[in-house]
């Protein structure tokens, strides 16, 4: 986006994991951050990670950066946190819906944990988005990044809504991406589909092996490579492994990182019957 100084971005579920990662990221690069959650010190979640943790941090480093705390199931909070980023920062001209929740279940989830992966992951960007396009576009253009996930394309067992959730996230992308070229706004998506160790996702599956699991800062390099680009490059639903590949980006930081081939289309047909390694942490 040429010269950050003086530019703005907002990003959600940045009290942990891909999301703090990013904020620390956009901050390093020169961008002021607006981090929401609604982890606080003040009232935190049970997964750790706070806003103040990473807007201490980053004013720590000599960044700036504000806690927008937020409820992203609440339509108005949505609403009220693109605003309040602007009140207290001047602008905005980078918005990454990065914020997800993960209820294990599959047909059988109950419909109120269902409706909240879907206000949360897919609603949530939607609202965020509508209220921002009126600030980027007062700013010559802006940035719209959609944080997606391998579940969108892979059908894992105990994952029905999350998965649902994502590729309809990216679906939205596509759109957003043809309304609002004109505006020389662009709207991409980044998938994680290289193992990434984040809190949410390290709570969901203890069972499994984290050693080969990139940390977050590993995905955060690829999502300002993507925010980056000129305005042309919109619509994009990039892999993050393949994007590892093709830019030489997003160097491994584990001794044995991730060689597969993640699937970049939705799967067709039945998988092998699989448990799920997923579970509800906070029980």
């Amino acid at each position: 986006m040429g010269t950050r100084d003086g530019k703005v971005a907002l990003v959600t579920g940045a009290s942990r994991g891909v999301g703090a990662a990013t904020a620390l990221a956009l901050a390093r690069a020169g961008f002021a951050v607006a981090c929401a959650a609604r982890s606080t010190a003040a009232q935190p979640q049970r997964t750790p990670g706070t806003l103040d943790d990473v807007v201490g941090r980053i004013t720590d480093e000599g960044g700036t950066a504000v806690a927008v705390p937020t409820d992203l199931s609440d339509a108005d909070q949505v609403l009220a946190m693109v605003d309040t980023t602007v009140a207290e920062l001047g602008r905005l001209d980078v918005l990454v819906n990065n914020a997800a929740v993960t209820f294990v279940g599959d047909l059988d989830i109950p419909l109120h944990r269902h409706d909240l992966v879907m206000a949360i992951n897919l609603q949530a960007p939607l609202l965020a988005s509508r209220q921002a396009v009126p600030h980027l576009r007062a700013a010559g253009g802006g940035r719209i990044l959609n944080v997606s996930s391998l579940a969108a394309l892979e059908p894992f067992p105990g994952l029905m809504s999350y998965g649902v959730s994502k590729m309809a996230l990216e679906r939205l992308t596509v759109d957003l991406a043809r309304q609002l070229v004109a505006d020389e706004i662009a709207v991409n998506c980044f998938r994680i589909d290289v193992p990434v160790a984040s809190e949410g996702f390290l709570a969901n599956a203890p069972t499994a092996d984290h050693s080969g699991w990139e940390p977050p800062a590993v995905a955060a390099e690829g999502i300002l490579w993507m925010l980056d680009q000129p305005a042309a490059y919109s619509g994009r639903r990039e892999s993050m492994a393949g994007l590892r590949r093709r830019e030489g980006i997003m160097a491994s930081q584990v001794a044995e990182p991730f060689t597969g081939e993640p699937t970049t289309a939705l799967r067709d047909g039945l998988l092998d019957a699989a448990e799920s390694v997923f579970v509800e942490p906070h029980q």
